[in-house]
Protein backbone atom coordinates (compact mmCIF):
# COMPACT_ATOMS: atom_id res chain seq x y z
CA UNK A 1 0.00 0.00 0.00
CA UNK A 2 1.17 3.28 -0.60
CA UNK A 3 1.52 6.17 1.66
CA UNK A 4 -1.59 8.23 -0.04
CA UNK A 5 -3.61 4.79 0.43
CA UNK A 6 -2.53 4.38 4.16
CA UNK A 7 -3.37 8.47 4.72
CA UNK A 8 -6.60 7.67 2.98
CA UNK A 9 -7.60 4.67 4.99
CA UNK A 10 -6.53 6.12 8.41
CA UNK A 11 -9.12 8.71 8.43
CA UNK A 12 -11.56 5.67 8.72
CA UNK A 13 -13.49 4.93 11.79
CA UNK A 14 -12.86 1.99 13.47
CA UNK A 15 -9.85 0.42 15.17
CA UNK A 16 -7.54 -2.38 14.86
CA UNK A 17 -7.25 -4.07 10.98
CA UNK A 18 -9.30 -2.95 8.33
CA UNK A 19 -8.97 -4.07 5.15
CA UNK A 20 -5.79 -5.45 5.93
CA UNK A 21 -4.93 -1.78 6.76
CA UNK A 22 -3.24 -1.63 10.90
CA UNK A 23 -4.87 1.71 12.73
CA UNK A 24 -3.67 3.98 15.12
CA UNK A 25 -5.03 1.89 17.85
CA UNK A 26 -2.46 -0.80 17.40
CA UNK A 27 0.64 -1.08 19.86
CA UNK A 28 3.47 0.76 18.31
CA UNK A 29 6.25 2.41 19.06
CA UNK A 30 5.99 5.68 21.15
CA UNK A 31 7.98 8.37 18.44
CA UNK A 32 5.44 7.21 15.95
CA UNK A 33 2.71 9.92 18.02
CA UNK A 34 -0.54 10.65 16.35
CA UNK A 35 0.27 12.88 13.37
CA UNK A 36 -0.91 10.78 10.08
CA UNK A 37 2.01 11.54 8.01
CA UNK A 38 4.29 10.22 10.88
CA UNK A 39 2.14 7.27 11.49
CA UNK A 40 2.06 6.48 8.32
CA UNK A 41 6.15 5.96 7.77
CA UNK A 42 6.18 3.99 10.82
CA UNK A 43 3.91 1.73 9.92
CA UNK A 44 4.83 0.95 6.23
CA UNK A 45 8.51 2.01 5.53
CA UNK A 46 10.66 2.10 8.98
CA UNK A 47 12.59 -0.99 9.36
CA UNK A 48 11.84 -2.38 5.71
CA UNK A 49 14.73 -3.66 4.24
CA UNK A 50 15.93 -1.88 1.28
CA UNK A 51 18.08 -3.16 -0.85
CA UNK A 52 18.28 -0.39 -3.54
CA UNK A 53 20.70 2.26 -4.29
CA UNK A 54 17.86 4.59 -4.76
CA UNK A 55 16.41 4.21 -1.95
CA UNK A 56 19.18 3.77 0.39
CA UNK A 57 20.55 7.13 -1.39
CA UNK A 58 16.90 8.99 -0.78
CA UNK A 59 17.23 8.34 2.88
CA UNK A 60 21.12 8.84 3.46
CA UNK A 61 19.88 12.15 1.65
CA UNK A 62 17.02 12.97 4.13
CA UNK A 63 18.72 11.08 7.19
CA UNK A 64 21.62 14.17 6.42
CA UNK A 65 19.22 16.92 5.63
CA UNK A 66 17.67 16.24 9.14
CA UNK A 67 20.98 16.75 11.24
CA UNK A 68 19.88 19.50 13.68
CA UNK A 69 16.57 19.45 12.62
CA UNK A 70 12.90 17.19 13.66
CA UNK A 71 12.33 14.01 11.17
CA UNK A 72 8.70 16.01 10.64
CA UNK A 73 10.23 18.82 9.40
CA UNK A 74 11.81 16.73 6.75
CA UNK A 75 9.26 14.37 6.26
CA UNK A 76 6.97 16.74 5.22
CA UNK A 77 9.69 17.89 2.52
CA UNK A 78 9.96 14.80 1.47
CA UNK A 79 7.90 15.21 -2.02
CA UNK A 80 10.21 18.75 -2.26
CA UNK A 81 13.33 16.92 -1.88
CA UNK A 82 12.39 14.05 -4.80
CA UNK A 83 11.63 16.93 -7.27
CA UNK A 84 15.32 18.50 -6.48
CA UNK A 85 17.03 15.84 -6.21
CA UNK A 86 16.16 14.33 -9.65
CA UNK A 87 14.21 11.66 -7.87
CA UNK A 88 17.19 10.37 -5.80
CA UNK A 89 18.74 9.28 -9.07
CA UNK A 90 22.72 9.08 -8.34
CA UNK A 91 23.82 9.21 -11.48
CA UNK A 92 21.70 12.34 -12.16
CA UNK A 93 22.50 14.54 -9.15
CA UNK A 94 26.15 13.26 -9.71
CA UNK A 95 25.84 15.70 -12.50
CA UNK A 96 24.54 18.47 -10.23
CA UNK A 97 27.47 21.57 -11.01
CA UNK A 98 27.27 24.84 -9.32
CA UNK A 99 24.79 26.56 -10.61
CA UNK A 100 22.73 23.62 -9.16
CA UNK A 101 23.45 24.25 -5.92
CA UNK A 102 22.55 28.08 -6.50
CA UNK A 103 19.28 26.73 -7.47
CA UNK A 104 18.61 24.48 -5.13
CA UNK A 105 19.75 27.30 -2.62
CA UNK A 106 16.91 29.12 -4.13
CA UNK A 107 14.05 26.22 -3.61
CA UNK A 108 12.21 27.05 -0.22
CA UNK A 109 10.70 24.13 -0.17
CA UNK A 110 13.99 21.93 0.97
CA UNK A 111 16.59 23.07 3.87
CA UNK A 112 18.65 25.73 2.50
CA UNK A 113 21.69 24.86 3.91
CA UNK A 114 24.91 24.53 1.40
CA UNK A 115 26.87 22.37 2.90
CA UNK A 116 23.50 19.95 2.93
CA UNK A 117 23.12 20.61 -0.65
CA UNK A 118 26.50 20.38 -1.33
CA UNK A 119 27.13 16.78 0.72
CA UNK A 120 24.39 15.49 -1.04
CA UNK A 121 26.04 15.90 -4.34
CA UNK A 122 29.48 14.45 -3.26
CA UNK A 123 27.26 11.60 -1.85
CA UNK A 124 26.02 10.66 -4.93
CA UNK A 125 29.07 10.77 -6.90
CA UNK A 126 30.96 8.39 -3.80
CA UNK A 127 27.99 6.22 -4.23
CA UNK A 128 28.99 5.70 -8.16
CA UNK A 129 32.40 4.77 -6.57
CA UNK A 130 30.96 2.26 -4.52
CA UNK A 131 29.02 1.01 -7.32
CA UNK A 132 32.09 0.63 -9.72
CA UNK A 133 33.76 -0.97 -6.44
CA UNK A 134 31.30 -2.93 -4.98
CA UNK A 135 28.69 -3.64 -7.37
CA UNK A 136 26.51 -1.60 -5.67
CA UNK A 137 25.64 0.80 -2.40
CA UNK A 138 23.17 -2.06 -1.12
CA UNK A 139 25.44 -4.51 -1.48
CA UNK A 140 27.99 -2.40 0.66
CA UNK A 141 25.91 -1.39 3.21
CA UNK A 142 24.65 -4.74 3.97
CA UNK A 143 27.72 -6.27 3.80
CA UNK A 144 28.42 -4.76 7.44
CA UNK A 145 25.21 -7.26 8.71
CA UNK A 146 25.96 -10.15 6.86
CA UNK A 147 22.84 -9.11 4.69
CA UNK A 148 20.33 -10.35 7.14
CA UNK A 149 18.30 -7.63 9.69
CA UNK A 150 20.18 -7.55 13.06
CA UNK A 151 17.27 -7.76 15.56
CA UNK A 152 18.44 -6.34 19.17
CA UNK A 153 15.00 -6.45 20.49
CA UNK A 154 14.81 -3.75 22.10
CA UNK A 155 11.78 -3.39 25.08
CA UNK A 156 11.33 0.13 24.91
CA UNK A 157 12.31 3.60 23.51
CA UNK A 158 14.80 4.08 26.15
CA UNK A 159 16.78 1.08 25.14
CA UNK A 160 17.34 2.30 21.52
CA UNK A 161 21.06 3.70 21.22
CA UNK A 162 22.04 7.01 18.89
CA UNK A 163 24.63 5.12 18.08
CA UNK A 164 26.46 1.51 18.14
CA UNK A 165 30.38 0.42 17.18
CA UNK A 166 29.11 -0.76 14.33
CA UNK A 167 27.15 2.57 13.24
CA UNK A 168 30.63 3.90 13.96
CA UNK A 169 32.80 1.69 11.91
CA UNK A 170 30.74 1.77 9.19
CA UNK A 171 30.83 5.89 9.32
CA UNK A 172 34.57 5.76 9.61
CA UNK A 173 34.30 3.70 6.13
CA UNK A 174 31.52 6.12 4.23
CA UNK A 175 33.75 9.33 5.27
CA UNK A 176 36.89 7.48 3.68
CA UNK A 177 35.28 6.45 0.52
CA UNK A 178 34.18 10.20 0.17
CA UNK A 179 30.70 10.58 1.86
CA UNK A 180 29.60 13.49 3.81
CA UNK A 181 27.15 13.93 6.64
CA UNK A 182 27.82 10.47 7.27
CA UNK A 183 28.74 10.84 11.36
CA UNK A 184 27.84 7.89 13.47
CA UNK A 185 24.57 8.81 14.80
CA UNK A 186 23.21 9.49 10.81
CA UNK A 187 24.48 6.46 9.59
CA UNK A 188 22.37 4.34 12.56
CA UNK A 189 18.96 6.53 11.88
CA UNK A 190 20.12 5.03 8.32
CA UNK A 191 20.07 1.51 9.66
CA UNK A 192 17.14 1.78 10.96
CA UNK A 193 14.80 3.59 8.65
CA UNK A 194 15.92 1.20 5.81
CA UNK A 195 15.92 -2.48 8.00
CA UNK A 196 19.21 -3.03 8.46
CA UNK A 197 18.39 -3.02 12.03
CA UNK A 198 14.68 -3.77 13.65
CA UNK A 199 14.59 -1.11 16.14
CA UNK A 200 11.04 -1.53 16.48
CA UNK A 201 10.40 -2.17 19.98
CA UNK A 202 9.14 -5.53 21.06
CA UNK A 203 5.65 -4.54 21.96
CA UNK A 204 5.05 -2.75 18.43
CA UNK A 205 3.18 -4.41 16.04
CA UNK A 206 5.78 -4.08 13.18
CA UNK A 207 8.48 -6.10 15.60
CA UNK A 208 6.99 -9.15 15.24
CA UNK A 209 6.15 -8.90 10.97
CA UNK A 210 9.59 -7.39 10.79
CA UNK A 211 10.90 -10.77 12.35
CA UNK A 212 9.28 -13.17 10.54
CA UNK A 213 9.40 -11.38 7.02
Amino acid sequence: MTTAGYLTAFGRAGAGFADGVPYPAMRKCEWAGSDPLMVAYHDLEWGVPARDDRTLFEFLTLEGAQAGLSWMTILRRRDAYRRAFAGFDPAAVAAYGEGDVERLLGDAAIVRNRAKVASTIANARALLRVQADRGSFAEHLWSFVDGAPLQPRRGSLADIPAETPLARAISADLRRRGFAFVGPKIVYSLMQACGLVNDHVTGCFRWSELTAS
